[in-house]
């Protein structure tokens, strides 16, 4: 199983994930449809390479170029009634909508894919954990704070894409008015460095080989600065952090098989 983000932060997200001999499963689409196209050309993937759409909530820099997208290429879209209510509802063809919920797991692409119920102001949120022959890719950000639930969802994960928004004292000093900043620092905002960090430090990390760094804030963090927090609260090891960019995203990267753990 191999991953790509084609761009991450607060103006567009998207990432690409593909199981071998299958076609590619496009996460979010934060983008219109055209840059959608032309960013996943970079990365050797076309519309009719795209086996489904799936869509974690309904904020514009996850969702913009969904309905478009899917219309144009006729691409299967998934997501949950709440997400579909709040924007898609009347701009998706509807017979291209395939309702999940965020405690049940459904198939596609020939990868088994979890829906985890999260804390976030949305209508109707959830991340995935993507699975293929055993190897368990965790894809998490929009998150204000971390439940067991999610720990336990995001156990034995071999790659995991991991938010840290934002710096609690750059997102203080920053320019972001008052009401603003308390949305983002909220229990149903995004996950700060030091959040993730903590979050990650209570994950078994023994299979883990790649630990991506997403949906960074240019304005209220800097990349050293969520590695650093890694690091030291996270404790991960240096050499498997990745940062996925607002710009240019991630290139592909592959989940190997690893032997099986006692």
């Amino acid at each position: 199983m191999r991953f790509a983000s084609i761009g991450s932060g607060s103006e567009g997200n998207g990432t690409l994930i593909q199981a071998p001999n299958q076609p590619a499963v496009l996460v979010d689409c934060g983008f219109s449809a055209r840059e959608a196209l032309s960013r996943m050309a970079d990365f050797g993937i076309a519309a009719e390479d795209i086996a489904a759409i799936l869509v974690t909530h309904e904020h514009t820099d996850h969702i913009k170029g969904v309905a478009r997208l899917a219309n144009r290429c006729r691409i299967p879209v998934f997501t949950t009634w709440g997400t579909w209510a709040a924007k898609l509802n009347g701009v998706l063809d509807g017979a291209l909508f395939h309702m999940i919920t965020p405690h049940e797991d459904f198939q596609v692409a020939g990868m088994k894919v979890q829906p985890v119920a999260v804390p976030h102001d949305a209508r109707e949120p959830c991340q995935f954990v993507m699975e293929h022959a055993g190897h368990r890719l965790g894809l998490l950000s929009d998150v204000g704070s971390v439940t067991p639930h999610m720990l336990d969802c995001y156990a034995d994960c071999h790659a995991l894409m991991l938010e840290c928004n934002h710096d609690l004292a750059m997102l203080a000093e920053g320019p972001y008015p008052a009401s603003l900043k308390r949305r983002v620092s909220g229990p149903l905002g995004h996950l700060n460095n030091q959040q993730s960090a903590d979050m990650l430090s209570q994950l078994d990390q023994s299979g883990l080989q790649h630990l991506v760094v997403a949906h960074i804030s240019q304005k209220n963090n800097h990349p050293d600065l969520a590695v650093e927090a890694l690091l030291d609260k996270g404790r991960c090891s240096e050499s498997i952090i990745r940062l996925a960019t607002q710009n240019s995203g991630l290139d592909w990267l592959s989940v190997q098989a690893t032997e099986n753990r006692s």
